[in-house]
């Protein structure tokens, strides 16, 4: 049990410091394309990228017919839903900014899996320890929304990346609500293949189309983001399917994110550097993890 235990948190832990890399990239991408296209490229490539672990293509063929609907409301949520609020979201702020407001994901994955599943039901102090996470992120946010010279532009984009939390939330307790009826890397890469097509037909009709040729850092940028969604979503798919896993316990990983995210970002990034109220603000989102984990095992 406790062999089982430490390797569901390196796996959880892997794919979330996975995560943690792609604000930069998408911050990257972004100086040459638009963020549907990009977003739609990026999770079309990975899908594909996991073609070649499924056992063949009509066995393929056979389960997505089986798990159609179940296919259609992950790629809804999970990847159409949430990485176009994501990418419009990244569009209009800092890249530190978004790593801390997408680090806010497992305090919205813990309501909408307390409203959505009879089975992980928050208590009352674990509900206080995650309004103290909320209470980080808007110490981080909302003097740079107010302050900031473009100050309605980057609001906006903040509330797009929390209606994207929501989202994944949703798409979590969908992928947990259906354990065993379907691999992970079958409905990974089925639901990414179509989520990803979804985003681009999109950005062809909301967005200026922006070719296919670019300096090779986007390119590298876009090869990097395909790969470690293809890795960091097989993975979390896998353990949101356990039995013994709840959506709210394993989604408290995910505070690894903005940390590391943010961090990358003031390191690689031109003209982004930490400031007083980030650190504070993740300090507070630190503890909040902590407390909830503590509580978890009460």
């Amino acid at each position: 049990m406790q062999k089982e235990r430490f390797k569901n948190t390196l796996l959880a832990i892997i794919a979330c410091l996975l995560w943690s890399t792609a604000f930069v990239g998408i911050k990257i991408g972004l100086k040459y394309t638009t963020p549907l296209q990009f977003a739609g490229l990026r999770f079309f490539i990975s899908g594909l990228l996991l073609l070649p672990l499924v056992p063949s293509f009509s066995k393929l063929i056979s389960v997505i017919r089986q798990n159609l609907w179940l296919i259609l409301k992950v790629s809804a949520f999970q990847t159409f839903i949430l990485y176009a609020l994501f990418y419009w979201g990244v569009d209009m702020i800092d890249g530190a900014l978004a790593a801390i407001i997408i680090g806010s994901q497992p305090l919205f994955a813990a309501l909408t899996a307390h409203v959505m599943m009879q089975n992980d039901k928050m208590s009352l102090r674990k509900l206080l320890i995650i309004s103290s996470g909320i209470g980080g992120i808007v110490l981080i946010a909302l003097p740079k929304g107010i302050n900031g010279p473009n100050e309605w532009t980057e609001l906006l984009g903040m509330a797009l990346l929390v209606l994207a939390n929501i989202a994944s939330g949703i798409g979590n307790v969908v992928v947990s609500k259906n354990r065993q009826s379907i691999s992970p890397v079958v409905l990974n890469a089925s639901q990414m293949i179509l989520g990803g097509l979804l985003l681009f037909v999109a950005s062809l009709f909301t967005e200026p189309f922006s070719g296919f040729v670019f300096p090779g850092e986007y390119y590298a940028a876009l090869g990097w983001l395909s790969f470690l969604s293809a890795t960091a979503f097989s993975i979390w798919f896998f353990l949101l399917q356990k039995p013994n896993i709840k959506v709210s316990d394993l989604n408290i990983y995910k505070f690894i994110i903005p940390v590391f995210g943010a961090t990358l970002s003031w390191l690689i990034l031109p003209n982004e550097s930490p400031d007083i109220i980030s650190i504070v603000g993740m300090l507070i989102i630190g503890a909040s993890v902590v407390l909830y984990g503590l509580t978890a095992k009460s």
